[in-house]
């Protein structure tokens, strides 16, 4: 599933991107294959080498009085011959209709996942374990520190603590999830679409594709949008013109974790009577959460984990060219958000032409 190309005689102006931006790209190797084959690839391609981690991620449970399950899998950090950072290459557990009828069994090359219901022991069980540990001994550290010892469970281990309360499960990754491959970039300052191209030409050179749930996400620096003005025109962007944007960008409305932003953000920016910091402590009571279009929720937070503005409403793609061209409409669009003008409401000829609508927004404002 390849996006469609944006529907503008104006497309070919907005091709090249100006701001530190990180890509995250969702991807999936070809049956008998998985993320690992990629970063080994990358990794040769400029003398560098692939470290193994933890990625961390949580899914609804199945387990009743327990509403989320939170893991860690299998990552693959690849770094070039200096040491510099290339790409982190993890799962996506979004991605599922692919896998459907897969034949690989569970626990593809000894690999397995971490399972936990609390989020700071999650934390500790990361920082105290071995990525490249088997799964028998992966959890010995955490025991140790409880006290207590491992217990093997079939194929599975788990740690109790003392009083018998489980603190993690190591269990085989289930099958077919090695092929889920999001290509996670560090920040990129310049020549964007050479430093993508890099990325993806070994990708499709080894059968990678675009599955059918999805999507490219944007990281743009948090700090010029912790202000009110800046802050209120980023909710009126995405919130105001949401149906101008899916259209424009052609968003695949097969992925998941995709949501409008609250209602009660919108009402709440445009009161306009508020410090930075009253702003910010009312729009973290209203519950934001990071699986919406715009991922704000490190704008607001106290201690930000990731400093940056998240758009994830970019469709999934194989091509540079293709995130390169969506994300310098973003990009135009998100520097608009930096004028202190209020960004207006989409007019009746947003429906006809999106992009076309877009980009005379992104021309708009004080001093245009």
């Amino acid at each position: 599933m390849l996006p469609a190309p944006l529907t503008t005689r104006q497309e070919t102006t907005i091709d090249t991107l100006t701001l530190r931006t990180g890509f995250e790209i969702e991807l999936l190797a070809p049956a008998g294959s998985d993320r690992q084959v990629l970063a080994d690839a990358l990794a040769a391609r400029r003398a560098g080498r692939v470290c193994r981690s933890f990625h961390t991620d949580s899914e609804p449970s199945a387990v009743p009085g327990v509403g989320v399950f939170r893991h860690l899998s299998p990552a693959f950090d690849v770094v070039d011959g200096a040491g510099a950072p290339v790409a982190r290459l993890v799962d996506d557990i979004t991605i599922v209709s692919d896998l459907a009828g897969t034949t690989t069994r569970p626990g593809h090359r000894g690999w397995y996942r971490v399972l936990c219901d609390e989020p700071r022991l999650l934390r500790l069980i990361e920082r105290c374990s071995d990525p490249v540990a088997a799964l028998p001994d992966v959890l010995a550290p955490v025991a140790e520190l409880f006290g207590t010892q491992v217990e093997p469970r079939g194929g599975a281990a788990r740690v109790n603590d003392a009083s018998g309360a489980t603190i993690a499960v190591a269990m085989p990754l289930p099958a077919g999830r090695e092929r889920p491959c999001e290509v996670v970039t560090p920040p990129i300052t310049e020549d964007h679409g050479t430093v993508l191209d890099e990325l993806l030409t070994p990708a499709r050179d080894l059968g990678f594709t675009v599955p059918a749930e999805a999507a490219v996400h944007l990281h743009l620096d948090g700090a010029p949008f912790r202000r009110p003005a800046a802050f209120a025109n980023l909710v009126r962007l995405f919130g105001h013109w949401r149906e101008p944007l899916w259209a424009a960008l052609g968003t695949n409305e097969a992925c998941r974790r995709l949501a409008p932003l609250p209602t009660e953000l919108l009402r709440l920016v445009e009161r306009g009577d508020q410090s930075w910091g009253e702003l910010r402590a009312a729009a973290r009571g209203i519950g934001l959460t990071k699986y919406a279009d715009v991922n704000l929720t490190q704008l607001v937070a106290p201690h930000p984990v990731r400093d940056t503005v998240e758009v994830r409403i970019l469709p999934g793609a194989l091509e540079a060219s293709d995130i390169l061209r969506r994300a310098a409409l973003v990009e135009r669009l998100v520097l608009r958000c930096l004028d202190d003008a209020p960004v207006p409401r989409p007019d009746g000829g947003a429906a006809h032409d999106p992009t076309g609508a877009l980009l005379a927004l992104a021309t708009t404002g004080a001093g245009r």
